[in-house]
């Protein structure tokens, strides 16, 4: 099957190699071109631009970190939308806000194209272990189309409803996992401050039945202070403000993901954007 990423960052150049590994006709393109010279060395097809990337592919894969870079990827007057073949289907694994997936969809759909909303959960590590989760708003023929493809790089494929409903329940996820981090931080730090040490409570806390699993290894990052980035702060900081932004249209109170919000973009203002999102856990401390 004749296939385009573009995007090919943290995440999108791991997925793209795993699906190079079982799907050998994978045209790629990203804004900096090391990644595609390294993914070009793999086998894979290195194009000039968006337009080119897509223009004999059947299905077309975007992992893209923000909105209006998605607006100008997709639909600027070089955008690679008007390029695509009719009837290819544009799988968005972007996390962005609901509403902007629903109006790519009628877009994508005006123009002859299928679309689908895709993001993943799961981070650098699952990204290279074909270990995502993908959360799919999609027709059901549309999903069914590219199954075999998305099982290429993910584990788990969760169909939870039309297009635009991948990216709201990835949001629900988001903001959940945004304070689960920012709970368990100040928890260590008051439990510290109670006379327990940290490597006890390290130990003990995230294997209480009250704590998400993914909080076991955030805190060896803590305990090593080495916060290496899987899934940078500032992408949390992002994911909070579009939770606050769709809240907003839908009219719903947010008090405690607004909060969240302003605590990690005090902590991307103070020099911590680009380390993993556990890193709050040294700003909560400093």
């Amino acid at each position: 099957m004749e296939v385009a990423f573009i995007g090919l960052g943290i995440m999108g150049s791991r997925m793209a190699a795993n699906l190079l590994k079982k799907n050998k006709a994978l045209t790629v393109f990203n804004r900096s071109a090391g990644p595609i010279q390294k993914l070009a060395a793999q086998g894979a097809i290195a194009a000039d631009s968006y337009r080119d990337a897509v223009k004999d592919a059947e299905v077309v894969f975007t992992m893209l970190p923000l909105p209006e870079v998605i607006e100008t990827v997709a639909f600027s007057k070089d955008g690679f939308v008007p390029e695509m073949k009719k009837n290819a289907i544009w799988v968005d694994c972007s996390t962005v806000n609901p509403s902007f997936s629903r109006k790519n969809f009628l877009r994508a759909k005006k123009s002859g194209i299928r679309f689908m909303d895709a993001p993943v959960s799961g981070t650098k590590p699952n990204a290279e272990n074909a270990d995502l989760t993908f959360i799919v708003g999609a027709e059901k023929s549309d999903l069914e189309a590219v199954r075999p493809l998305l099982e290429y790089m993910g584990q788990k494929i969760m169909h939870v409803g039309e297009p635009g409903k991948g990216t709201a329940f990835k949001m629900l996820v988001n903001s959940l996992l945004a304070q689960s981090m920012l709970a368990l931080s100040e928890n260590i730090l008051l439990g510290e401050q109670l006379g327990f040490s940290r490597d006890f409570l390290l130990d003990t806390l995230p294997k209480m039945s009250v704590c998400a699993p993914f909080t076991q290894a955030k805190a060896e990052m803590i305990r090593k202070d080495d916060f290496e980035v899987q899934f940078p702060l500032e992408w949390m900081h992002k994911d909070l403000h579009l939770a606050a932004l769709t809240a907003y249209e839908q009219g719903q109170p947010l008090p405690l993901a607004n909060l969240a919000k302003e605590l990690y973009a005090a902590a991307k203002q103070d020099g911590l954007g680009r380390k993993d999102f556990s890193a709050i856990y040294q700003f909560m401390k400093n």
